[in-house]
């Protein structure tokens, strides 16, 4: 068995053990298995059953993973990705209105064409067109819509008729729990302590439990049913010409995420070639697509490559045989529904608070000095929170970049996927 383990994963030319890649896969799954709690906690409010969508992101993040483990020999963890759950139900559903079975049509679509857009070996370039500015925009927007949603969930931002939010009543023991956990969450994050993040929602829950705003549901269950969510999605309903934009909008977003973190933990890897490109790429761009496809059908989000799985790597994780490892893990919590149901939302929305955080850092990279680049990617960045809406803070800066290179006679430096981007954006806006 071992010499088989070896062979398949090339372990030796890889220049790494059985021992370590086991080891790489249980860090990497400490890491990130908050997203076994966090995804139906976010995902439910669209509607759906809560025991459902947390078996379907297990068993889809399970497949996504073994199929990136297996077939393309990476240490990188393939689940539903946090952005995207909050495109899902505060975009789509909560936002837009649609049904959450129109909201996994759009999902299925969605990974339909990303897989297609590999197959024709184009996602890669569609990628390299888009303006890096607006690309770090998108993701900057995200996490401070993210981490507004954080605030919002635990009470620390309120309605107010005069100003539209004003500060919540910091005596709330919510507030005092989640603020405590956030500031425990940052300090192990700091201090480099394997699984941080879900350290720090199990310390909420206790906190919560103590002070009587949780309920103790049990542990241990048989895995929850997929009935209330497998093979719901409304395909006729996305295809409408309605939810186009939706679905647009949707593409893009996983796109850039799951291509923008492949690229980054292959950097951290070193997996990348003398050319800068990533050996075996192709094999690596369909989990995140076909897991997509396959997650809609079971009932849960697109999916996304993890870059938690660079704790793995840092681990010594090499081969495919971490992303296995992990993958098993990740399918044994099936069996514990009612701890998960246990949890109350408020102790898990500093994860959203620090995700966000994360997910800021990369706009540093956007060239702030260039008044045709800064005015776009400013406006993306504030839009998302501010209307609410991941798809249309998108929108408003496609639309703006290339508008303004024309005014600035910089229309050179317009590629015409950007353009299209940008007119089907508009119909989107205007027409729907």
């Amino acid at each position: 068995m071992l010499r088989f383990i070896e062979n398949w994963f090339k372990l030796e030319e890889h220049g790494t053990t059985v021992k370590t890649e086991v080891l790489a896969g249980i860090t990497t799954f400490t890491t990130m298995s908050y997203i076994i709690f966090v995804n139906p906690q976010i995902v439910s409010q669209s509607g759906m059953d809560f025991g459902a969508v947390m078996a379907a992101t297990i068993l889809t993040g399970c497949i996504a993973t073994l199929w990136m483990g297996l077939f393309a020999n990476y240490p990188f963890v393939v689940a539903s990705g946090m952005s995207l759950n909050a495109f899902f139900t505060y975009t789509l559903v909560l936002g837009e209105g649609h049904s959450w079975q129109v909201a996994l049509g759009c999902c299925f679509i969605a990974g339909l064409i990303l897989g297609i857009l590999n197959f024709l070996n184009i996602r890669e370039r569609i990628m390299n067109t888009i303006p890096p500015s607006l690309r770090l925009s998108v993701s900057g927007g995200i996490g401070i819509f993210l981490a507004f949603v954080g605030i919002k969930n635990i009470g620390l931002v309120v309605a107010n008729k005069n100003t539209l939010i004003g500060l919540g009543y910091l005596k709330d023991p919510v507030i005092l729990l989640s603020l405590g956990g956030l500031i425990l969450t940052g300090a192990l994050l700091a201090r480099r302590i394997r699984g941080a993040i879900l350290l720090g929602i199990l310390a909420i829950w206790l906190g919560a439990l103590a002070w009587g705003l949780a309920e103790w549901k049990g542990f241990f269950s048989l895995p929850a049913s997929l009935a209330p969510t497998f093979l719901q999605m409304d395909l006729l309903g996305a295809l409408d010409p309605e939810t186009f934009g939706a679905t647009l909008s949707l593409t893009f977003v996983t796109l850039f995420n799951a291509t923008g973190a492949l690229i980054a933990l292959a950097s951290q890897g070193q997996f990348l070639d003398e050319r800068g490109r990533l050996p075996r790429a192709k094999a690596a761009l369909y989990p995140d697509a076909w897991g997509t496809s396959i997650g809609a059908i079971l009932g849960t989000t697109p999916l996304t490559n993890f870059l938690d799985s660079g704790a793995g790597i840092a681990e010594g994780g090499r081969t495919g045989l971490t992303s296995v490892v992990t993958a098993i893990l990740l399918l044994l919590t099936l069996f514990i529904t009612p701890l998960a149901e246990s949890i109350p939302l408020f102790a898990t929305a500093p994860v959203l608070i620090i995700i966000g955080s994360l997910m800021v850092r990369p706009v540093m990279h956007i060239r702030w000095e260039d008044i045709t680049e800064a005015i776009p990617a400013f406006l993306t960045l504030i839009t998302i929170p501010l209307t609410y809406s991941i798809g249309d803070g998108i929108a408003i800066g496609f639309i703006v970049y290339p508008l303004l290179k024309m005014c600035s006679g910089r229309i050179k430096e317009v590629h015409w996927i950007v353009w299209v981007i940008a007119i089907l954006f508009l119909a989107k806006l205007l027409f729907t």
